[in-house]
């Protein structure tokens, strides 16, 4: 019995070392994503002077990387349902590529944005084919932990975009001085990007495709080899089965090509995908990490402690994306969204009464007296709270909720909404701290209180169901739980 034991748990530990290998590779989209959403962090004042850029056409040049995303989501679900994960993998490389080097030597604000765009559409492509194909190819006691890799590797995207930031800027005495063969600072954070592109292309080129998306072309002996070589230990007929049941189930959604439905012409589960993006953006955290230096450089810190300022807070980032990654799956998914809702509107609500209290000495804005500690505190406890919370969960519930035959679909109408919402903070934060920080923090807090009730009231537990249980949006009580005890998995 012993020996059977120890065989059987040094398969499973092989096995789990395989999966975990692939998912952190299909993370890697999830990196570049980070990367190249938050490298204009450090280039936006730098920017803004070389152009000489007004505030709402420099909220428009930092934001429409996030229309480019948008469109990359929403038709990356579809190309990715029609052609598969792996090729909008290799193409989501080769489009950050671009983007990278266009952004770099780009000679106009013009210029600068399409090249923006060019590097979202990337950004949606990442957005919307990682978490799929993390899930897909990840066993149900694993998944939660597995499809948390795709917000860790944001995270360290987002610090390494920082990082290499306070590098080119302090190496060259500020973002617009002149570095490396004569180019300025600012355009070496946007060629930078160039690296991570080329890995995460060919990186996409080795890997097996996603088996789900196999059995659903009926490709079923392929998808049998993956698993085999995936899971040796695992019940791989009981898998190839419950996914047959599952298409089968939908083929008349997959007949129809739409997620049409009955309320307000999409199918429930939809709009709870779509909701849960817009609440994940209208907290306002990435206003944090794309204006982040810009923000503290407005209270009277210098550009260097600013830049600083913002490692410091992507570390912490990455920090609680790991605690929320050991916890998803063994607390599950709803208890950590409602701690962070909570955490986010008490520390929002926070910032929103330290800004209240600025003055302007000498014609700058300032915090007085403990102010400033007590609005970077709330900050970083914002980030935590995020970072713990709906960073990483909502990224394992778009890969969990929706059908098999919806699936990569849904997720991109989701992502899209997400880029969407996303851009709408992004755009409309540079007039709105104009206008009134205190204001524009305490809308945040509204939308951070509001999700706990969402969640509250529509969000079912999946944790430790398998993709086809966990299609059914409101599942039996106690039944993710049931179904653990059923696979002998610890609760």
């Amino acid at each position: 019995m012993t020996e059977t034991t120890t065989l059987s748990s040094t398969g499973q530990q092989g096995t789990n070392r395989k999966v975990i290998v692939l998912a952190i590779a299909g993370a890697l989209g999830g990196f570049l994503f980070g990367f190249d959403s938050s490298v204009i962090n450090g280039a936006v004042n730098a920017v803004q002077d070389e152009f000489a850029l007004s505030g709402v056409l420099t909220g428009f040049a930092v934001a429409c990387a996030l229309l480019g995303a948008a469109a990359g989501a929403f038709f990356g679900g579809r190309f990715a349902d029609r052609y598969g994960r792996i090729p909008m993998m290799i193409v989501g490389g080769i489009v950050f590529l671009a983007s990278s080097i266009g952004s770099g030597l780009a000679f106009g604000v013009v210029d600068l944005i399409v090249w923006r765009v060019v590097g979202g559409l990337g950004i949606g492509l990442a957005s919307v084919v990682a978490p799929a194909y993390i899930a897909e190819i990840s066993p149900r006691h694993m998944r939660g932990r597995l499809g948390s890799l795709q917000q860790l590797a944001i995270t360290l995207g987002i610090f390494t975009a920082l990082l290499s930031d306070a590098v080119f800027a302090n190496a060259a005495g500020g973002a617009s001085g002149t570095y490396w063969l004569g180019l300025e600072a600012w355009r070496w954070m946007f060629l930078a990007g160039a690296v991570p592109a080329i890995v995460y292309g060919a990186v996409a080129y080795l890997l097996p495709e996603s088996p789900r998306f196999l059995v659903l072309k009926g490709r079923e002996s392929e998808a049998r080899t993956v698993f085999v070589r995936l899971w040796p230990t695992g019940d791989v007929d009981r898998e190839l089965r419950d996914m047959n049941e599952s298409i089968t189930n939908d083929q008349r959604s997959q007949r129809s090509g739409s997620l049409r439905g009955t309320a307000f012409g999409l199918k429930p589960v939809v709009w709870v995908g779509i909701i849960l993006s817009v609440f994940q953006q209208f907290v306002g955290i990435n206003v944090i990490f794309y204006y982040s230096t810009t923000l503290w450089e407005a209270v009277g810190f210098e550009e260097s402690s600013s830049l600083t300022i913002s490692v410091i807070t992507s570390v912490t980032n990455i920090l609680v994306t790991l605690v929320a990654i050991a916890l998803v799956d063994r607390i599950g998914r709803r208890p950590i969204l409602l701690a962070g809702s909570i955490g986010m509107t008490v520390s929002l609500a926070t910032m929103a009464v330290a800004f209240s209290q600025s003055e302007t000495v000498n014609g700058t804005l300032s915090l007085p007296d403990a102010w400033a500690p007590i609005a970077l505190v709330a900050a970083n406890l914002f980030v935590i709270s995020f970072g713990a919370s709906w960073g990483p969960v909502v990224w394992v519930l778009l890969g969990e909720i929706f059908p098999n035959a919806i699936r990569a679909k849904a997720l991109g109408l989701a992502a899209a909404a997400q880029w969407i919402a996303n851009f709408l903070i992004t755009v409309s934060f540079p007039p709105m701290a104009e206008l009134s920080l205190p204001i524009t923090y305490g809308l945040y807090a509204l939308f951070a209180g509001l999700s706990f009730w969402f969640v509250l009231a529509k969000i079912p537990e999946t944790n430790g169901m398998s993709l086809e249980q966990a299609d059914t949006l409101l599942p039996p009580k106690n039944s993710a739980r049931e179904a653990r005890k059923s696979e002998n998995i610890p609760v």
